[in-house]
């Protein structure tokens, strides 16, 4: 099992390697090339950026994962291919290391640069940040950047409340589309911390939204085709105007408890839209 193992990481090490190559930018501006889904051709004009987050590690002084890239690139594949036709240009961001280290906030720095490095190369295109884990907490703190209009938390990893500490800011998400979504068994980061990020975001934010999926954990692998469909219909109707589908809609209308607590349905996205 062991060898099985040590196998599955060194291919996702060697998949996020080859991600790495050729990345336009060199690694200081940690954006590098665009993700295509495998075979696609470069598209031409770009209408639309992700930025998809890997995952990190509260406290650390290593480097960036290559295990984290490579765990981030089914989600980035999927949002590259969902919006193909739409112009839409997807890079996993790469991180100067993998540790948030308390007020340095690390990763969200990270994240805002590329977000610089993102207008830079693409000009005035709405962005988005899509993070899982700590990526998903560096998405949320880095959304006042101005050409950011929508934020996508999958399993956000929060701290737990402290009432000597400031609480998790909420402000810079006034004006932009936010959906969070959370595993009902995540047992690394709490989802009752990210529905009362929600609960604070919602107050001064009404397009806030969030998903529940039932008995998943923190990777959630169990539903990963809903997840990576919701993400898909959230990010397309944020960048480029499209009707999100009627859950997603319904979700962003609601007022809490029930819009922040929506049960992600099995099979979401092999349905009808609306």
């Amino acid at each position: 099992m062991a060898g099985v193992a040590g196998s599955a990481r060194a291919r996702f090490q060697g998949n996020a390697a080859r991600e790495e190559r050729g990345g336009g930018g060199g690694s200081r501006d940690g954006l590098g090339r665009a993700v295509r889904p495998f075979g696609e051709p470069a598209h031409g004009v770009v209408t639309g950026v992700v930025l998809v987050l890997p995952d990190g590690d509260p406290e650390s002084a290593r480097g960036r994962s290559a295990l984290s890239h490579a765990s981030a690139l089914p989600l980035a594949r999927a949002l590259a291919r969902a919006g193909r036709a739409d112009g839409l240009a997807v890079h996993v961001v790469r991180y100067r290391g993998r540790g948030w280290n308390g007020t340095e906030a690390r990763l969200a720095a990270d994240t805002s640069r590329a977000a610089d490095e993102a207008v830079r190369r693409y000009g005035d295109v709405p962005l988005c940040l899509a993070g899982h884990g700590m990526g998903g907490r560096a998405a949320l703190h880095a959304a006042g950047h101005a050409a950011v209009n929508s934020v996508l938390a999958i399993a956000p990893w929060l701290p737990e409340d402290d009432l000597a500490a400031d609480p998790e800011p909420v402000r810079q998400l006034v004006g932009r589309r936010v959906l969070i979504v959370h595993g009902t068994n995540d047992a690394r980061s709490a989802p009752e911390l990210s529905y009362r990020l929600a609960e604070r975001a919602k107050k001064t934010n009404r397009d806030t939204c969030r998903f529940e999926v039932h008995t998943d954990g923190h990777a959630l692998r169990h539903y990963q085709d809903e997840v990576q469909s919701l993400a898909a219909d959230f990010v397309l109707g944020s960048l480029f105007a499209r009707a999100y589908a009627r859950p997603v809609a319904d979700a962003l209308a609601a007022p809490p408890p029930l819009g922040l607590r929506m049960p992600l349905a099995a099979g979401f996205g092999r349905a009808v839209r609306h």
